[in-house]
């Protein structure tokens, strides 16, 4: 993954491309069993600083295969470029989508198990800390 920030205009557009493939998937246009049956959310769009790629981080909800879907977004890839292509027609070029699991859910809940846990409390508890100890 790219550690270069984003600049303002590809964070612009990105959003502008997570609205259309939203609306998109939502109208259920692709004829595809698996994501026509899944409720796809799209969290984040990233675009290349070319603006020629487009990558969408998508959460299936309640797909008992996550990867699947995401195959079979990124099979139908192509088609999903034509469908989106009238609401982003003010784009010089239409981008190239790439489909990837979006993990920040993940992330996050593992992150806040582990400040729930006993020995994050008991280290921030004022009560439990050592005579002397000012930190």
């Amino acid at each position: 993954m790219n550690t270069k920030a984003q600049s303002q205009r590809q964070l612009r557009v990105g959003e502008q491309v997570r609205h259309a493939l939203a609306d998109m998937l939502q109208r259920g246009d692709v004829r595809d069993d698996l994501i026509e049956t899944t409720v796809v959310s799209v969290s984040e769009v990233r675009m290349s600083p070319d603006l020629k790629i487009a990558t969408a981080f998508v959460a299936p909800l309640g797909a008992r295969d996550e990867g699947a879907v995401v195959d079979a977004l990124n099979r139908n890839a192509r088609f999903i470029r034509g469908r989106v292509s009238p609401a982003l027609r003010q784009m010089k070029y239409m981008p190239e989508f790439r489909f990837r699991l979006d993990t920040s859910y993940d992330n996050f809940q593992k992150i806040d198990r582990l400040l729930r846990s006993a020995e994050v409390a008991r280290d921030l508890d004022p009560d439990q800390r050592p005579e002397g100890d000012d930190k």
